[in-house]
Order: structure tokens, then sequence, then C-alpha cells
């Protein structure tokens, strides 16, 4: 009887440890499968079936009728607004994100400094990831339009003051473009949106600078390199990979931003007209502008990116 049990047990292969390693891990993301596929992968079907349709409520469900590409077409060349939106949206992403990123980068390596009151600094410029929604944004920028506060409108004067022209006569500048100017006074009136913009990035290029080797340092001092020189030989090659991933969350961080406006404008087609046709279709334009925009930029800094291994 022994000699069976002995057998059998020599007949099943025990699971290997990679294999239950496996398992463990399935199990441990199940509900996050789960919750993807209730609350992600269905409503994202729907939206595709609901863009190339004409819905309309009933009592109790929704009436959803096959129309092509009407709703597409609307989106395109009908909306007086959604084409102009998209483009104003993509320029404005085009000239913030350089300037997040350089912000970003500058603050993480004045905060990897020793300094007193170095862990408050570094909550303070994290504080707007925990409270980043899109109420409490408009509040502190003043958009009265959309708070109906007038109280918020005399907080943000300290980010909205139109100093620009002053500041540079008193530095001697005279004679810009036009073009300079409203890009210059664009900057200054979007100062607090950088900042507000720049907490998770500065975490992950704090991530970066504290995995450079304190062997790297020493060995450049002995060198006789300055900061200078340490920061473009060794501090930005090591950091760059985190540059094109900070890149990608900015991009689609500003891209989904409530406060933006073609997202606003998708959501009054929605919430308010109740177009989920019109809706979903512009949505989906959206989405396909926000994926080149990301290939593309991928593509051209991906050939600047250092990795220790090449």
């Amino acid at each position: 009887m022994k000699a069976e049990i002995t057998k059998k047990q020599r007949r099943r292969p025990r699971s290997s440890y990679e294999k239950r390693k496996a398992r463990y891990g399935y199990g441990f993301i199940s509900l996050w499968l789960v919750g993807t596929l209730l609350f992600f992968l269905i409503p994202l079907v729907k939206s595709m079936i609901y863009s190339f349709s004409s819905v309309s409520i009933e009592p109790g469900n929704l009436k959803v009728e096959w129309a092509g590409l009407s709703n597409y077409r609307h989106a395109v060349s009908k909306d007086p607004q959604y084409t102009d939106l998209l483009e104003e949206t993509l320029i404005e992403t085009l000239w913030k994100t350089p300037l997040i990123l350089i912000f970003s980068l500058f603050i993480a390596v004045v905060l990897n400094q020793k300094f007193r009151g170095r862990t408050l600094s570094r909550a303070i410029f994290f504080l707007p990831v925990i409270i980043a929604t899109g109420p409490v944004y408009e509040i502190i920028s003043g958009d009265i339009k959309s708070t109906g506060n007038t109280g918020a409108a005399q907080f943000s004067t300290m980010f909205r003051t139109d100093l620009v022209g002053d500041l540079m006569q008193f530095l001697g500048v005279y004679g810009m473009s036009g073009r300079i100017t409203n890009f210059i006074t664009a900057v200054a009136d979007n100062v607090f949106g950088i900042v507000w913009s720049s907490g998770i990035q500065i975490l992950l290029f704090l991530a970066a600078l504290q995995n450079i080797p304190s062997s790297a340092r020493e060995a450049a001092q002995l060198e006789g390199a300055t900061s200078w020189e340490y920061f473009w030989k060794i501090t930005l090659p090591c950091v760059s990979p985190f540059i094109l991933a900070n890149l990608i969350f900015t991009v689609i961080d500003s891209f989904t931003n409530p406060m933006n406006k073609v997202m606003r404008r998708i959501m009054t087609f929605q919430n308010e007209d109740m177009n989920y046709g019109l809706a979903a279709a512009m949505a989906w334009i959206y989405f396909a502008v926000v994926l080149i925009a990301v290939g593309i930029l991928s593509a051209v800094i991906s050939r600047f990116i250092y990795y220790e291994n090449e």
C-alpha cells in the first residue's frame, strides 16, 4: 500500500516555484482584472458602438440606431468649436510640456540637495498631487465662470497680475515681436498651472537622482569637474529614461485634464445635450489624436535616451 502511494506521488509533478509565484501574482491582480473588464473594457466597447450610432433616450432604455460616420463628420466639419478647441489644446500642450519637464527637473535637483526643511519642501511640491481635483484647481486659479466664486479671483491675482511689460522695460528689453510678448505673457499667466502639474514629475526625477551612485560624484570631483559639467555629463544622461516617462505622463495628463477645453466640450454634449453618439465620436477622435501625439514624441525623444546597459 505504501509503495502504491509513493508511486502515485512520484507520478504527480510538483509545481515549480515560478508557477506558484505566477499564481500568486494572478490572484493578487484578479480584482484589478475584474474591475478593468467591468469598468473599462465594456464601457470602451459601448462608447465605440455609440460613436457610430444615433443614441436617443427612451423610458427605461437607450435606443441605439446605426448612423455610420455621421457623428464623426459632424464633429469635424459641422461643430463650430471642436476643431478649434482641439488645435488650441495641442498648441498649449506643445509649449507647456517642455516647461513642466524643465521645471520638474530643476526642482528635483534642488530638493535632492541636503538643506534644512527638505522634507517639508518635498511635501509642499507634492501636495497638488493629493488635492489635484478639478473644483479645487478652479477655486485656486480663479475660474469664475465655472465656480462663480468672486473670492477666487482675489486669491488668484498673485498669479495673474500682468507684470511682463513692466519687467521687460525694467530690464531694458524693447521692441520685441508680438508673438514673443504673447508667449511670455502666456507663460507668466500659467506659472501656477505649471507648478500645479509638476508633482508626479518631480517625484520621478527625485527617484532617478537618488539612484545615481555617490561614487560618480566622487569620481567627477577627483577629475576636477564643475557642477555644471557634472549635470550635463552624469546627471542628465542618468535621468534621461525618466524624461521619456515624464514626457508621456505629462502629455496624457494634459489631454485628460478636467479643465481641458476639449474635455469640457465632450462633457457638454454628453451631460447637457444628452447626445451620447456625438460625444463618443468626439472622444474617439480625441483619443486617436492623443495616441498619435504620444507616438511621435516617444519616437523622437527615445533617440536621445541613454540606457546603462547600452
